[in-house]
Parts: structure tokens; sequence; C-alpha cells
């Protein structure tokens, strides 16, 4: 099993730490891992990607051109991804600032509320725990006491009693993302 992951959003929505949890989860797994990273300089609000590839054996490059499933974070990404993903590839993505909606039908497409859900949560900070636990819903690659341990992992010491919220977030995003139907999107229209 090899999967090939894009996270892409603005820099503050917690993408490359989604990507840290994933390849910490899957080191966990014993799996071979490459976490990625690429972000602009601004601290908050530029743009940032991380490519993560879990694998059961070697991988020959952490460069790629083509992913398994790209989760996508704001319309600069889906511009930039949405062709991106390998036919019969997963896409997931948050509606929040997302002005033209993915397009393909060669491709499983995801919806989650993300930002809504964590603004309900009272806490912005887990909305990528939400996007993570949709992710896994969608590709249970790795497993949620792995996931759990990866989040600790990356977490300083001082948010450690931030760990039960998280994983509530990662299960209210796992109960609630919901498939996305290119052509009833067409329809209502």
């Amino acid at each position: 099993m090899t999967e090939e992951i894009i996270v892409a959003g603005f820099g503050g929505q917690g993408v490359l730490s989604m990507g840290k949890i994933l390849a910490y989860s899957g080191m966990m797994q014993g799996q071979e891992v490459s976490w990625m990273p690429s972000y602009g300089p601004e601290m908050r609000g530029g743009t940032a990607n991380v490519t993560v590839i879990l694998s059961d054996e070697r991988i020959s490059s952490p460069y790629l051109n083509v992913y398994d499933t790209a989760i996508i974070l704001n319309q600069q990404s889906m511009d930039k991804f949405e062709n991106s993903v390998k036919p019969n590839g997963v896409l997931i993505y948050d509606p929040n600032g997302i002005v033209v909606h993915p397009t393909r039908t060669d491709i499983d497409i995801y919806q989650i509320e993300g930002n809504l859900m964590a603004s309900e949560m009272g806490n912005k900070k887990v909305f990528n725990m939400i996007i993570l636990g949709g992710f896994l819903k969608v590709k249970p690659i790795v497993k949620m006491n792995n996931v759990i341990a990866g989040l600790k992992k990356s977490l300083p010491e001082r948010y450690h009693h931030l760990l039960p919220l998280n994983e509530e977030a990662i299960m209210k995003g796992m109960h609630s993302i919901e498939s996305y139907n290119v052509e009833n999107e067409f329809v209502d229209q």
C-alpha cells in the first residue's frame, strides 16, 4: 500500500501540522514515510502545502506531480491541485471560501465543513483535526491510536491538555464528511 497525499491551504490552517501528524502516524505503524512541506515567507495567510507519502515499501522520491488524495482548504489550492489528483483518486475540501467548486467526474469528491464545525466547537485551532478526521473516514490508512500518538508527538507538551479536544474534533470530522456529486451541482444551477 502506498498513499500519496497533498494537503494545501493558507498558512495558519494547520496544513503542515496535519501532514506531520499523518507522517508520525505512519511511522508508528512501521511504514516508510515522506513529509515535504512547502510554504511562502508569510507566517499566516500565505499559501502552504505539504506532501505526505505513506508506504509499505521504500519511497523512491518525495517529489510528486500527481496524488492519490488532495485535501484542499482554499480556492488558490483548488485551482492549483484539483487536476493533480490521479483518476479514481480522492479530493476532500472545505467549502468555506471556495468560489469555484471541483468539477472532475473521474475522482471521488468529498466536502467537510471544518471551519464551521471548529467555530461550533469554540476553538478554530481544531479545524485541521476535523479535516483529518474526514480524511481518515474516507481513507483509514492509519489506526486511530497511532493518530493520537502522532498528535501527542507533534504537539508541544504545554498543549497536551488539548489532546481530548483534538480527538473529539477528529471524531466529529469522521462523522461529518459528505460525498459531493458534481453532476447534481450542475443540475441545481
